[in-house]
């Protein structure tokens, strides 16, 4: 656990960019935006399953703002014929809606159905980019042992 968490601090570092990269218009890669937004897919899950509401809409909020970022520095990608700002709304807006909800009720039951609702989106999307290789599911463990997803007591 302690090889993972030093490797992880490592590439924070590393992918980090430095005051002068962002001040020369730096502007993070498709696939640097995606990375992060899969921990926080994982992170969501973790916060709400365990009833961390707050940690939960936190999470939400990192989400959409990646969502953004693709929106503003990837509003085309490659050879992906559909504009990513239209696949996303298409795919992530009705799920991250409803998903909202759940956790400002704090409906665990809804957060269990949104948040599926929410990865098939992601699958959707992914299927529809030609990245259907690239399968997102429930995570099944905590990858970040230095994190406590519990609310605090």
């Amino acid at each position: 656990m302690r090889s993972f968490s030093s490797l992880m601090i490592l590439w924070l570092l590393a992918t980090a960019p430095t005051s002068s990269a962002a001040a020369g218009g730096y502007a993070p890669g498709l696939g640097e935006i995606m990375a992060q937004t899969a921990n926080r897919h994982t992170k969501l899950w973790l916060a709400g399953n365990a009833g961390n509401w707050e940690l939960a809409e936190y999470e939400l909020d990192e989400l959409e703002e990646g969502f953004e970022d693709v929106e503003k520095y990837h509003p085309k990608h490659k050879s992906i014929p559909v504009p990513l700002p239209k696949l996303i709304a298409g795919t992530m807006k009705a799920p991250l809606e409803n998903l909202r909800a759940a956790v400002k009720t704090r409906d665990k039951n809804g957060f269990v159905r949104h948040y599926d609702q929410l990865t098939a989106g992601c699958n959707n999307c992914h299927l529809s980019t030609k990245f259907g290789f690239n399968t997102v599911i429930r995570p099944s463990q905590n990858p970040f042992p230095s994190q406590r997803f519990e609310p605090n007591p």
